[in-house]
């Protein structure tokens, strides 16, 4: 069995994946990066991970299928023999819009639940004994929109809603063996949004996001990234806890200085 711990991060190739991968590399985690499509990607990730003396191994497999969620476990298990982290942040969405219902057709609201939810809990179904032998710690990348009812469509809406559900199931059940928490960013200035939106329309709501926003700034995949590391790594003593990352959206819109004069 290695020293050194190891996190398995799913969705890890791009954006907060990637970012969140990097960060656990420095603290001195080796490194089991997963990807679907984005093998160039992922495969930098991987690279990036080992410039900083990590261990990496790549692993292509959809969390939406259960044999491959248990055969990456496997994969990082011959590897290192031990898990010490998940982080569930591979996701989907349909950028419909909330209240456009009619976009949404049957097998997009499945694919999206396949992802977002089911996948969640498969990998944590298959990583369970091997998190508890650690006292470990998963972190589940969720969204404003399972928080305050807004999003790209209902779906996804639904589906994080589902995972803060199921976030706090599973912080009460695994106690006291293992931690379970889930950050909730607003918009994050990845290229997931800027390709789901369209560039003008990216640029638009994030100039929207940072007029109204009580700290006037979107995430960015690092800010994302921090956080979930000190869930894994620090936070001996948080669990259960859906940490916002949005900025004070959910505060509303910080009234002007001359607005609040009487």
């Amino acid at each position: 069995m290695t020293e050194r711990k190891v996190a398995i991060v799913t969705g890890s190739a791009t954006g907060v994946g990637a970012a969140t991968a990097l960060g656990l590399a420095r603290r001195g985690y080796d490194l089991l990066i997963n990807y679907s499509r984005s093998e160039s990607e992922a495969t930098a990730s991987a690279a990036a991970c080992r410039e900083v003396g990590a261990d990496t191994l790549l692993v292509r497999a959809d969390v939406a299928d259960d044999a491959a969620c248990r055969a990456m476990v496997d994969a990082a298990m011959a590897r290192w023999q031990r898990i010490d982290a998940l982080v569930n942040n591979a996701g989907v969405t349909s950028f419909a819009g909330a209240s456009n219902w009619d976009a949404l057709d049957t097998p997009t609201f499945h694919r999206i639940f396949d992802v977002n939810v089911i996948g969640m809990f498969q990998m944590v179904r298959a990583c369970v004994a091997h998190l508890k032998a650690a006292n470990g710690a998963i972190v589940n990348v969720s969204s404003t929109a399972g928080s305050l009812g807004i999003g790209s469509s209902v779906a996804y809406i639904a589906s994080k809603g589902a995972i803060n559900s199921l976030t706090l199931h599973l912080a009460r059940s695994l106690a006291p063996a293992v931690r379970v928490n889930a950050v909730c960013p607003g918009m994050i200035t990845t290229r997931w949004f800027a390709d789901g939106l369209g560039e003008a329309n990216f640029q638009k709501l994030k100039a929207q996001y940072e007029q109204t926003t009580p700290l006037a700034r979107a995430c960015t995949a690092e800010d994302v990234a921090e956080a979930i590391v000190w869930l894994v790594d620090g936070a001996r003593t948080v669990t259960g806890e859906l940490i916002l990352l949005d900025s004070g959206m959910h505060l509303g819109r910080t009234p002007s200085v001359a607005a609040a004069k009487p």
